[in-house]
């Protein structure tokens, strides 16, 4: 029989002085049986980035053509494609195609470097693209906050951005390996 996935309930109240967002958002989140509290942490560390009213969970890992998270428009054009881990040049270049603008968070460590080498030359085209990496350690310490009920209050400034879920706190610093131009 087939494993359903693990819902957890978060309060994500984000305070991100970069853009000058704060907002609480109360998320139902499915946890697909192959996903890891690690990339849970880190699809929640992404919704945080590019927190607004339009932003939303897709299908996510189940489906090949949607991303992990995503903005559309009142007109249901995909204004934000946001994707997690490390996608093919295939993919890649479809996201690019399909909205206007596209974020990639990788993560992994060694996995994650040897996978932008592999990429960064290909996606030099794609001007409405960027990638960010997040660092090892600090994915795995977001993991170690996983909880099925929590209230994440996320701050963002100058780049930095602190979680913290009761008394743990992490802080984790994205790395821009690709900035989009437009």
């Amino acid at each position: 029989m087939a494993q359903k996935a693990t819902i957890y309930k978060v309060e994500l109240s984000v305070s991100d002085m970069d853009r000058h967002y704060y907002e609480t958002h109360k998320l139902t989140v499915a946890k697909h049986p192959s996903e890891t509290d690690e990339r849970l942490m880190v699809r929640l560390l992404a919704f945080a980035l590019n927190a607004g009213e339009q932003l939303e969970f897709s299908r996510g890992i189940s489906t090949d053509d949607e991303p992990d998270i995503w903005a559309k428009s009142f007109s249901d054009e995909i204004e934000l494609w946001v994707t997690l881990g490390l996608p093919s040049e295939k993919i890649v270049r479809q996201s690019c195609q399909k909205s206007n603008q596209v974020v990639i968070y990788s993560y992994g460590g060694k996995t994650a470097e040897i996978w932008w080498d592999k990429i960064k030359g290909s996606s030099a085209r794609f001007d409405n693209l960027s990638v960010v990496n997040l660092p090892e350690a600090e994915t795995n310490s977001l993991a170690q906050m996983a909880n099925r009920s929590m209230k994440l209050q996320v701050n963002i400034q100058d780049g930095e951005v602190m979680l913290s879920v009761e008394d743990s706190i992490v802080y984790v610093t994205p790395v821009k390996w690709k900035s989009a131009t437009r």
